[in-house]
């Protein structure tokens, strides 16, 4: 939480009560909530990897991002240094990421 409670442009919000079209889906509480804001929120977009999630936010027309998808955004604005250090430390963290769609990320932002 250290790290968090110095992040200026990070802003905590209430949970959200989950609606049925998203309560349907039995989805975890996180990734219910996350989709429950962005459908409070038009325009939001949705950040959510677990697949189930993605195909119920895609199924009531909720845009998303993944995490492979932020860190491609965030090296290509010059955000981020490295996305293969971004990469290697979400690893590290237990986050699984597929080692084609990886190679995929590194060749596009000239890291290979």
């Amino acid at each position: 939480a250290g790290l968090l409670a110095k992040t200026s442009w990070l802003v905590q919000v209430d949970d959200p009560e989950i609606p049925p079209s998203i309560l349907g889906w039995d989805l975890g509480r996180g990734e219910s909530t996350v989709l429950a804001w962005a459908l409070a929120h038009p325009g939001a977009r949705a950040i959510i990897d677990d697949l189930h999630g993605r195909r119920c936010a895609e199924s009531i027309g909720i845009p998303l991002r993944g995490t492979v998808g932020l860190v491609l955004r965030a090296r290509r604005a010059r955000m981020i240094p490295s996305a293969r250090d971004a990469f290697d430390r979400l690893r590290a963290g237990g986050m699984y990421l597929s080692d084609r769609i990886v190679l995929d990320v590194l060749r596009e932002v000239g890291e290979l």
